[in-house]
Protein backbone atom coordinates (compact mmCIF):
# COMPACT_ATOMS: atom_id res chain seq x y z
CA UNK A 1 0.00 0.00 0.00
CA UNK A 2 1.25 3.46 -0.87
CA UNK A 3 1.01 6.30 1.63
CA UNK A 4 0.91 9.96 0.66
CA UNK A 5 1.84 11.23 4.14
CA UNK A 6 3.83 9.76 6.99
CA UNK A 7 0.84 10.47 9.24
CA UNK A 8 -1.02 7.71 7.37
CA UNK A 9 1.62 5.04 8.03
CA UNK A 10 0.45 2.57 10.72
CA UNK A 11 3.87 2.12 12.32
CA UNK A 12 4.28 5.89 12.65
CA UNK A 13 0.91 6.00 14.45
CA UNK A 14 2.05 3.18 16.74
CA UNK A 15 5.29 5.08 17.39
CA UNK A 16 3.25 8.12 18.43
CA UNK A 17 1.19 5.95 20.79
CA UNK A 18 4.37 4.47 22.27
CA UNK A 19 5.80 7.96 22.77
CA UNK A 20 2.64 9.16 24.52
CA UNK A 21 2.79 6.08 26.75
CA UNK A 22 6.41 6.90 27.64
CA UNK A 23 5.64 10.53 28.45
CA UNK A 24 2.71 9.46 30.65
CA UNK A 25 4.82 6.81 32.37
CA UNK A 26 7.69 9.18 33.09
CA UNK A 27 5.32 11.53 34.91
CA UNK A 28 5.47 9.05 37.80
CA UNK A 29 7.32 10.43 40.83
CA UNK A 30 9.72 7.48 40.77
CA UNK A 31 11.52 9.07 37.83
CA UNK A 32 12.42 12.13 39.90
CA UNK A 33 15.94 12.05 41.28
CA UNK A 34 16.96 9.29 38.86
CA UNK A 35 19.28 11.43 36.77
CA UNK A 36 18.16 11.87 33.21
CA UNK A 37 16.54 8.41 32.95
CA UNK A 38 13.12 9.89 32.12
CA UNK A 39 14.66 12.29 29.62
CA UNK A 40 16.61 9.50 27.90
CA UNK A 41 13.52 7.29 27.69
CA UNK A 42 11.47 10.17 26.28
CA UNK A 43 14.13 11.06 23.69
CA UNK A 44 14.44 7.43 22.57
CA UNK A 45 10.67 7.05 22.22
CA UNK A 46 10.25 10.37 20.42
CA UNK A 47 13.04 9.40 18.05
CA UNK A 48 10.97 6.49 16.69
CA UNK A 49 8.15 8.42 14.96
CA UNK A 50 10.45 11.35 14.19
CA UNK A 51 12.90 9.15 12.27
CA UNK A 52 10.06 7.46 10.41
CA UNK A 53 8.72 10.90 9.46
CA UNK A 54 12.11 12.26 8.42
CA UNK A 55 12.96 9.21 6.33
CA UNK A 56 9.55 9.32 4.67
CA UNK A 57 9.92 12.98 3.79
CA UNK A 58 13.42 12.54 2.33
CA UNK A 59 11.87 11.09 -0.81
CA UNK A 60 14.31 8.30 -1.56
CA UNK A 61 14.05 4.64 -0.70
CA UNK A 62 17.65 4.31 0.55
CA UNK A 63 17.24 7.27 2.91
CA UNK A 64 13.89 5.96 4.16
CA UNK A 65 15.48 2.57 4.88
CA UNK A 66 18.34 4.25 6.75
CA UNK A 67 15.95 6.29 8.91
CA UNK A 68 13.77 3.25 9.52
CA UNK A 69 16.79 1.51 10.99
CA UNK A 70 17.48 4.56 13.17
CA UNK A 71 13.88 4.30 14.39
CA UNK A 72 14.29 0.56 14.96
CA UNK A 73 17.42 1.28 17.00
CA UNK A 74 15.47 3.75 19.12
CA UNK A 75 12.76 1.14 19.71
CA UNK A 76 15.52 -1.15 20.95
CA UNK A 77 16.75 1.60 23.25
CA UNK A 78 13.24 1.97 24.72
CA UNK A 79 13.12 -1.79 25.34
CA UNK A 80 16.57 -1.73 26.91
CA UNK A 81 15.63 1.05 29.30
CA UNK A 82 12.48 -0.95 30.11
CA UNK A 83 14.68 -3.87 31.15
CA UNK A 84 16.67 -1.55 33.40
CA UNK A 85 13.47 -0.22 34.99
CA UNK A 86 12.33 -3.81 35.61
CA UNK A 87 15.41 -4.35 37.78
CA UNK A 88 15.11 -1.21 39.88
CA UNK A 89 13.00 -1.57 43.04
CA UNK A 90 11.82 2.04 42.78
CA UNK A 91 9.80 1.09 39.69
CA UNK A 92 8.28 -2.18 40.95
CA UNK A 93 4.82 -0.59 41.18
CA UNK A 94 5.02 0.10 37.41
CA UNK A 95 5.70 -3.52 36.32
CA UNK A 96 2.55 -3.74 34.19
CA UNK A 97 3.16 -0.42 32.42
CA UNK A 98 6.81 -1.28 31.84
CA UNK A 99 5.83 -4.68 30.40
CA UNK A 100 3.34 -2.96 28.08
CA UNK A 101 6.01 -0.46 27.07
CA UNK A 102 8.45 -3.23 26.12
CA UNK A 103 5.75 -5.16 24.22
CA UNK A 104 4.74 -2.08 22.23
CA UNK A 105 8.37 -1.23 21.47
CA UNK A 106 8.88 -4.81 20.25
CA UNK A 107 5.81 -4.55 18.01
CA UNK A 108 6.99 -1.25 16.54
CA UNK A 109 10.45 -2.71 15.97
CA UNK A 110 9.00 -5.70 14.10
CA UNK A 111 6.80 -3.49 11.95
CA UNK A 112 9.75 -1.29 11.05
CA UNK A 113 11.87 -4.34 10.19
CA UNK A 114 9.14 -5.70 7.92
CA UNK A 115 8.74 -2.38 6.15
CA UNK A 116 12.48 -1.94 5.71
CA UNK A 117 12.78 -5.48 4.33
CA UNK A 118 10.01 -4.89 1.79
CA UNK A 119 11.68 -1.63 0.72
CA UNK A 120 15.00 -3.40 0.23
CA UNK A 121 13.32 -5.76 -2.23
CA UNK A 122 11.82 -3.04 -4.42
CA UNK A 123 13.20 -1.45 -7.56
CA UNK A 124 11.58 1.89 -6.75
CA UNK A 125 14.21 4.44 -5.77
CA UNK A 126 11.67 6.72 -4.08
CA UNK A 127 9.24 9.51 -4.97
CA UNK A 128 12.06 11.99 -5.52
CA UNK A 129 13.09 9.95 -8.55
CA UNK A 130 9.63 9.05 -9.85
CA UNK A 131 8.82 10.66 -13.16
CA UNK A 132 5.92 9.78 -15.39
CA UNK A 133 8.30 7.81 -17.59
CA UNK A 134 9.81 5.81 -14.71
CA UNK A 135 6.34 5.18 -13.28
CA UNK A 136 5.16 3.84 -16.64
CA UNK A 137 8.25 1.64 -16.94
CA UNK A 138 7.71 0.26 -13.43
CA UNK A 139 4.02 -0.44 -14.14
CA UNK A 140 4.90 -2.08 -17.46
CA UNK A 141 7.48 -4.31 -15.74
CA UNK A 142 4.90 -5.33 -13.12
CA UNK A 143 2.39 -6.23 -15.85
CA UNK A 144 5.03 -8.15 -17.78
CA UNK A 145 6.10 -10.08 -14.67
CA UNK A 146 2.48 -10.95 -13.90
CA UNK A 147 1.92 -12.07 -17.51
CA UNK A 148 5.06 -14.25 -17.42
CA UNK A 149 3.94 -15.84 -14.15
CA UNK A 150 0.55 -16.58 -15.70
CA UNK A 151 2.24 -18.13 -18.77
CA UNK A 152 4.43 -20.28 -16.54
CA UNK A 153 1.42 -21.57 -14.61
CA UNK A 154 -0.42 -22.39 -17.83
CA UNK A 155 2.66 -24.16 -19.20
CA UNK A 156 2.95 -26.26 -16.03
CA UNK A 157 -0.75 -27.19 -16.24
CA UNK A 158 -0.33 -28.31 -19.86
CA UNK A 159 2.77 -30.37 -19.03
CA UNK A 160 0.90 -32.07 -16.20
CA UNK A 161 -2.07 -32.85 -18.49
CA UNK A 162 0.28 -34.37 -21.08
CA UNK A 163 1.96 -36.49 -18.43
CA UNK A 164 -1.44 -37.73 -17.27
CA UNK A 165 -2.45 -38.59 -20.85
CA UNK A 166 0.78 -40.52 -21.46
CA UNK A 167 0.63 -42.47 -18.21
CA UNK A 168 -0.20 -46.09 -19.02
CA UNK A 169 -3.62 -47.28 -17.95
CA UNK A 170 -3.57 -49.80 -15.08
CA UNK A 171 -3.82 -53.36 -16.33
CA UNK A 172 -6.61 -55.70 -15.31
CA UNK A 173 -4.11 -57.90 -13.44
CA UNK A 174 -3.24 -55.07 -11.02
Amino acid sequence: MKYANFEDVPVWKDGIELTALVFNLTEDKSFRSRGDLADQLQRAALSIPNNIAEGFERGTTPELIMFLYYAKGSAGEVRSIGHVLDRLPAFSHLKSQISDLKARATSVSRQIAGWAQSLQETDIRGPRYLTERSRQAYDQKKRADAFMAQLKQEHERRINRLKEQRRPAPSAAE
